[in-house]
């Protein structure tokens, strides 16, 4: 992850880092003035002056350009990390995502790609301190090469020491981390479980003690642990640099030529590394979160790239029209969790054509939404294949395929953009759709957008269905659509809404419970246990005609098809009138 942003801001990291290497170097230079002007003669100072306020200037100089080349870095890298992390969302495979979930996605977008971005910010100090510790270092091996030589064994004791502390801190900010996870999960719990936490006083309190309080404690608890460590072992550090000082003053430097040179250079190098050093231990942890942080980004992508050739983010061309789509012997398994076991759907055999509508049927967790998916191409298949015209869809076309179908699924998002394109009367539609279902009192369409998406979820379905309609593709899945709407608007939807959508040549698959509006289909599938036991095509071959139904009554679909095209030609106005009618 830090090798991929480092390649796409390669430039300005050049440019940010030189400026942090000049600024080392000049503050280096301020030190060897200041010894310089302490221990030479007074002839000499005129000249020192100059040489201090030049490197003096030059520290300031460059200190300024790398901090704001790299708060610009920082900000870039966020926007890059984001990117690329909602790119690989964007292009991973739909049930890989659902099984990977969402609250690892949200970690990754927000806390993890940000404490990358962090140290980019902390990036200048850390060289800037870096160099400055090394230049301190060649001072003083320039003043004594004995006394030098006893710096770099304490220096060593303290970086030996340091070093097993990261080993051991760096396993609690992982653990934290992983933790981060789970805990973006229970803050998702906070709102969209307030109902039943609010109805359950013991279950709320549950909630907040040993689910929620206790993934809250943990990832405290590590994190304490891990960065007390860090600290205590750059307390250390700063320990052993005043036993040095002790030693070069009382015990290291003895009758050596420019005694006092050297151990008034030792003492204020030592003192003056004392600060950069300190920051430079206490900033380490910034990049230790980071790598933490990346390699569980690096984690995530990975996982999601583990699928099918990845989706492209350019916009197929959307198909308008199809003669048949066939489930050739499809099947899928996956994991229930419900069930806490493998649910496998198929061998299923089905076929759909333009102006027809099907009705599936089952009981809950009979497998109808898993199906839905599949057919929908949301979900590959296991065995048998998808054939659209005659053509099997493979990986390569599976989302070109997809941009046949409109769907509102029971877990429906509703966006507040109309995505699917701007036109010049999208408003327009959009409204005379939204005063067809009784909505354009409470919401508009402005600027393509919706200027409210806070109504109930029946509300929500209709606007829902504004969109599918907007959309206007040729198979149209609706998951329980009906469920959250009142008397009125199931009359609407099943008696005018679809026999519109089929009269216009729609191919439209409902997920339904309401069985007094069965007779409308004009064929019924029925499932049970991930298995399609009426309704379905026969096993050997899919017949391009719509299947004979043991559920169908023949003798309705005629008086059905004469309706539809009455519905058609008049549209889903006077939708009121003609719910009360049909009610009648």
């Amino acid at each position: 992850m830090l090798s991929y942003l480092i390649r796409q801001s390669r430039l300005l990291l050049w440019a940010a880092g030189l400026a942090s290497v000049a600024s080392g170097i000049c503050s280096v230079l301020v030190v060897a003035q200041i010894n310089a002007a302490l221990t030479q003669d007074d002839a000499d100072r005129g000249a020192l002056a100059w040489r201090f306020a030049a490197a003096a200037l030059g520290a300031m100089l460059s200190q300024m350009v790398a901090s704001v080349m790299f708060e610009r870095l920082s900000q870039r890298a966020h926007a890059e990390l984001r990117r690329f992390i909602s790119a690989r969302v964007l292009a991973a495979d739909y049930r890989r995502l659902e099984e990977l979930g969402a609250p690892k996605v949200q970690s990754a977008l927000s806390e993890h790609s940000a404490r990358v971005a962090d140290f980019f910010v902390s990036f200048p100090t850390i060289l800037v301190n870096a160099i400055i510790v090394a230049g301190c270092m060649v001072y003083m091996a320039w003043l004594s090469w004995s006394v030098f030589a006893a710096a770099v064994v304490v220096i060593g004791l303290g970086s030996l020491g340091y070093h097993l502390a990261h080993l051991r801190a760096i396993r609690h900010l992982d653990t934290a981390a992983k933790e981060q996870d789970r805990l973006f999960d229970h803050f998702r719990s906070l709102v969209d479980g307030a109902k039943e936490l609010r109805l359950n006083a013991a279950k709320r309190r549950h909630f907040a003690d040993a689910v929620l309080g206790d993934s809250i404690e943990t990832v405290r608890r590590e994190r304490a642990v891990g960065m007390s460590v860090f600290v205590l072992s750059a307390s250390w550090g700063n320990f052993l640099i005043y036993g040095f000082i002790g030693l070069v003053l009382f015990a290291l430097v003895g009758d050596v030529p420019d005694r006092v040179k050297v151990m008034t250079g030792f003492a204020l190098v030592f003192v003056y590394m004392v600060a950069p050093l300190e920051t430079l231990l206490l900033c380490l942890p910034k990049a230790n979160l980071a790598r933490v942080s990346g390699a569980r980004i690096d984690e995530i992508t990975r996982q999601l790239e583990r699928i099918e050739p990845q989706t492209t983010l350019a916009t197929p061309a959307a198909p308008r029209t199809f003669r048949s789509v066939r489930l050739s012997g499809v099947g899928h398994r996956y994991f229930h969790e419900g069930a806490n076991e493998i649910f496998a759907l198929g061998p299923v055999h089905l076929s759909f054509r333009p102006g027809e509508i099907t009705f599936l049927v089952g009981g809950n967790g009979s497998g109808k939404t898993s199906l839905a998916k599949l057919l929908a191409g949301l979900y590959r298949p296991d065995r048998g294949a998808i054939v659209l015209d005659g053509h099997p869809v493979g990986d390569a076309d599976r989302d070109d395929y997809r941009q046949l179908f409109s769907a509102i699924f029971s877990d429906f998002h509703l966006f507040e953009q109309l995505l699917d394109g701007a036109s010049p009367d999208l408003d327009d539609r959009g409204n005379r759709l939204l005063e067809k279902l009784l909505l354009d009192g409470k919401v508009q369409v402005k600027g393509g957008a919706f200027t409210t998406r806070q109504l109930s979820q029946g509300q929500r379905k209709r606007l829902a269905l504004v969109v599918s309609y907007l959309e206007d593709r040729p198979f149209l899945v609706f998951d329980e659509w009906a469920a959250d709407q009142d008397p009125l608007f199931k009359e609407v939807f099943y008696r005018e809404l679809l026999p519109e959508l089929r009269a216009r040549g729609k191919c439209v698959l409902v997920i339904s419970h309401d069985d007094r509006y069965f007779h409308l289909a004009d064929r019924i599938v029925r499932m049970e246990d991930g298995q399609v036991v009426a309704g379905g095509d026969a096993p050997e071959t899919a017949p391009e005609n719509a299947p004979e139904n043991a559920l169908e009554n023949p003798a309705a679909i005629a008086p059905r098809a004469e309706a539809a095209g009455e519905v058609g030609a008049r549209g889903v106005g006077g939708t009121a009138s003609a719910a009360n009618q049909a009610a009648d």
